[in-house]
């Protein structure tokens, strides 16, 4: 059943998706702002991002006032984006409008499979128009050229409108509207260098929402300023009401599941903070909706795991920032050294669980050290479990994307968790398992279902 006010039948849900021609345009300035912007005008509106980003969607979340949301044709499959649109569009109020942000360029996928995965590919599985975010600097007429190229690329994507980033001067914008006018491609905002906004970065992307709340909110404010003062925000309802009816049912996380396990309502504990934001939100909504009670957790403040919890869940993040506070919460890192139930560590949560990192004791449970890197591990994986753990039984095939800095010396355990491209990764170690891996739930809903059961047993 979908949730409680969750419209029914065919939904006139308008939704556009944000994109560029190359990563660096502007997208998530952009993408942000006009969330932050459309919600004080009073609308409810439905953050989401394609690709399999954690940072951008916390963003996105500070803005709309509600879960920012990924969709991953390549983590989900294709059947699912346009169900877990109108889900997030939803939960916990049907929106108004959706803004969905894109990611890199809008035709750029999944490594060696053409489009798929791409903005373009969402665009086309949500029948969505396009707003083009364009990079002008050093351009003129020739960014109408690029427009137009964008456009006829693939003639199932609509680019419906162009919003002009970075503009030099007024005379700068009277020549890239008289440009694009002659392609017919709208112009619905012009945002010049000098009042450009920017969030701060630094070695994986963004710095995440949670670690830096209050200017967070300060760089919300101002984009949503910025977009008000330079976009024409009924044009952009105009484009995302212009989207047809969406006809497909949402996404239920009970259905999923196959509904609750039975028996009691195990605690299953899940590491959130500064430390571990990277969590999809279809995660705790799949746990709760097969049986458990999720209770987050903050390895950096909490001194012990939530009362009565029969199992842990700790996604990704950044332990190398946050190393010596996570060390010096003894207590805890001793509770997960000696926990029994089982636990699912992706990434954040794998370098947590070995003996150290850069040096600084971690929780020991595994038998690894790890240390940050100049290189950068990034791209989507296709793996399959080799070793039988309480949430994947060997032989099952998962797909999952990597995105860190770091090592672990080994490289995985005697009992590997997957393999893919041929070599073995992670570690199953008792009840746990763990490994750089990053995986969409809603992909593979059985993982809840076998998290809860185990922790019910």
């Amino acid at each position: 059943m979908p949730p409680s006010g969750a419209p029914t039948g065919p939904w006139a849900l308008p939704r556009l998706v944000v994109a560029a021609p190359a990563s660096g345009h502007g997208k998530t300035t952009v993408a942000t702002g006009l969330l932050a912007a459309l919600r004080r005008r009073g609308l409810t509106v439905s953050p989401h991002k394609v690709g399999p980003d954690y940072i951008d969607p916390g963003y996105h979340a500070l803005a709309a006032g509600r879960p920012g949301r990924n969709l991953d044709p390549w983590l989900v499959g294709e059947e699912l984006i346009a169900p877990l649109l109108r889900h997030g569009a939803s939960v916990p109020t049907p929106a108004d409008v959706a803004v969905v942000e894109g990611v890199m360029g809008l035709h750029d996928g999944a490594v060696g499979r053409g489009g798929y995965a791409s903005t373009a590919h969402v665009a086309t599985l949500l029948d969505a128009p396009v707003l083009l975010v364009l990079d002008t600097t050093a351009q003129g007429r020739s960014a109408a050229a690029l427009v137009l190229g964008m456009r006829a690329f693939d003639p199932a994507v609509r680019v419906g409108g162009v919003i002009l980033n970075r503009v030099g001067s007024p005379r700068h914008e009277t020549l890239l509207r008289d440009a694009l006018a002659e392609v017919g491609v709208p112009v619905l905002g012009a945002v010049t260098r000098a009042v450009e906004v920017a969030a701060p970065a630094r070695h994986l992307g963004l710095v995440p929402v949670a670690e830096r709340a209050p200017e967070s909110l300060a760089v919300v404010d101002a984009l949503a300023g910025l977009v008000e003062a330079t976009v024409d925000l009924d044009a952009v309802l105009d484009l995302a009401r212009s989207a047809p009816p969406l006809t497909v049912d949402g996404w239920d996380p009970g259905v999923a599941v196959g509904g609750p396990a039975g028996g009691d309502r195990p605690v299953v504990a899940v590491a959130a903070g500064a430390a571990f934001t990277f969590s999809y939100a279809e995660t705790a909504e799949l746990l709760t909706a097969a049986g458990a009670t999720v209770a987050p957790f903050d390895p950096l403040a909490d001194p012990a795991l939530p009362a009565g919890t029969r199992a842990v869940v700790i996604g990704g993040g950044f332990p190398e920032v946050h190393v010596e506070a996570l060390s010096d919460n003894t207590g805890l890192r001793a509770e997960l050294a000696g926990f029994t139930g089982p636990v699912v560590a992706e990434c954040a949560g794998l370098l947590y669980l070995g003996r150290s990192l850069d040096g600084v004791p971690m929780c020991g449970r595994l038998d690894h050290h790890a240390r940050m890197t100049g290189r950068l591990t990034l791209g989507y994986r296709d793996a399959v479990a080799t070793t039988d753990s309480p949430v994947h039984a060997a032989g099952e095939r998962v797909r999952g994307h990597e995105f860190h800095r770091t090592v672990t010396d080994p490289g995985h355990g005697d009992r590997p968790a997957w393999r893919w491209d041929g070599t073995d990764h992670g570690f199953v170690a008792g009840r746990v398992h763990a490994s750089y891996l990053h995986t969409h739930w809603a992909g593979h809903p059985r993982t809840a279902r076998r998290l809860v059961e185990a922790a019910a047993r």
